[in-house]
């Protein structure tokens, strides 16, 4: 407890309390002080080549920086080699990573063009067998991946945990009248397989640069407690995720109030928010809220940030909300193309506000700004650019729509330098004429 108490209270005084191994992910270092990576998985069928390379290079479009697929059956394994082609002729370089159960050992030995293409495994040690055909299943998984120089990511979670040893340690709480609580024994249970597992690749001959470790389960206060502990006891990177956080709003909100706090006291290097989508929703959500978690805290900028207000009696206009809205997919859509020709962009801040309250103090205080009437207010739209009043806007919503975007592009173009290669023009050339 001395130790854990220590750890944590150094690492509230410094901006990064888990010093980490750098870990090399295709072209990617995670951990060794790289900046804290977001990935995301699949939910297509891995066998379907096409479909699966198509939502991989929507998740890189959308901010996933490293892309998971399940690798379950010869078939899946068989078409990893072409999804990895396919998203290299698209441009697109995010790892592609293979999530194993059960029989990763089978697969990944009998189709070695998989073990190859891939630029990691996971490997869940719950799940890999029992006894000594655990340990030799998975020391099979850490040879090839010494074979092809590969890192794995040894993945303990709450709902596969090794069996074995939950078993031993509870009949040990029973017998020497230790008084721990079973939720206790249990997140002790994930730190002690991670390592014990950590330790097995280390023997087969991982090196410490290919290993990256996870501890996932579904409640914020154990992930807290499991990732403090395991911050004390190893320096390999650690890969952040609340599984099985569920749907919308409180899989957003459970699975930040867990790494937010994680994260704020220098722990994870890579995280994943692991949101259940609606049917037929879109999977790019849970990027999104990975990116927005990180750029709140100030640890990443990934998007320009849309500031808006909330609304209230005096916003009885749906106006700004839905130009709120029409901004934020507008940018999203044109943040592929602008972080690949402009330096900078996912710096940008934006202010979409609905009264004269805050409107115009939030206006100025970001790049763009723009402040719409309220109830009873003149039906005037001042914008702000970079503390200053503009210009001020009028008309139907959609002339208002349109006169803040071509704004917006004019800021882009106009003060962000292009990246080297790429024509344009090359950095701040003065402010675009008011309209």
């Amino acid at each position: 407890m001395f130790i854990r108490l220590v750890c944590i209270m150094e690492g509230m005084t410094s901006v990064k309390l888990h010093r980490t191994v750098g870990v090399r992910v295709g072209p990617l270092q995670i951990g060794g002080g790289a900046p804290i990576a977001v990935q995301s998985m699949t939910i297509t069928d891995t066998a379907d080549a096409a479909a699966t390379a198509r939502q991989c290079i929507e998740l890189a479009e959308a901010g996933s920086e490293l892309v998971r697929v399940t690798v379950n059956v010869p078939e899946a394994a068989a078409a990893v080699p072409e999804i990895k082609q396919r998203m290299i002729d698209a441009g697109c370089t995010a790892p592609l990573i293979g999530d194993f159960h059960y029989n990763g050992h089978l697969l990944l030995t009998r189709d070695p063009a998989c073990a190859a293409a891939l630029d990691k495994y996971r490997i869940n040690p719950g799940n890999v067998g029992t006894g000594l055909r655990r340990d030799e299943r998975f020391a099979t998984i850490c040879k090839v991946a010494i074979d092809q120089n590969k890192p794995v990511r040894i993945g303990v979670n709450g709902g596969s945990l090794n069996q074995e040893l939950v078993m031993a340690k509870m009949e040990e709480n029973t017998a020497r009248s230790l008084g721990r609580r079973s939720e206790e024994i249990l997140n002790d249970c994930m730190v002690i397989s991670a390592l014990e597992s950590t330790e097995l690749a280390l023997e087969t001959g991982l090196r410490k640069d290919q290993i990256i470790i996870s501890c996932k389960v579904s409640r914020p206060r154990d992930l807290i407690a499991i990732y403090r502990d395991l911050a004390c006891k190893t320096d390999q990177p650690l890969h952040l995720g609340l599984t099985e956080a569920g749907m919308g709003v409180k899989g957003v909100v459970w699975s930040a109030s867990a790494m937010g706090v994680l994260l704020n006291e220098g722990i994870g290097d890579t995280i994943r928010v692991s949101l259940t989508p609606r049917p037929s929703g879109d999977r790019r959500e849970e990027v999104y809220a990975a990116c927005e978690l990180l750029q709140a805290l100030g640890l990443r900028s990934f998007s320009p940030s849309v500031t808006a207000c909330p609304g209230c009696g005096r916003t009885t206009s749906t106006t700004f909300q839905e130009l709120a809205e029409r901004t934020q997919d507008y940018l999203r859509a044109r943040m592929p193309e602008w972080k690949q020709r402009y330096e900078g962009v996912e710096t940008l801040t934006l202010a979409v506000m609905g009264c004269v309250v805050n409107g115009p103090g939030e206006s100025r205080a970001v790049n763009i700004g723009i402040s719409l009437p309220g109830t009873g207010e003149a039906p005037n739209c001042p914008v702000f650019i970079d503390g200053e009043h503009f210009t001020t806007l009028r008309g139907t919503y959609d002339e208002l729509a349109e006169g803040f975007r071509a704004l917006v592009d004019n800021y882009v173009a106009t003060h962000y330098p292009v990246r080297s290669g790429r024509s344009g023009r090359s950095g701040p050339s003065g402010r675009p004429d008011p309209s």
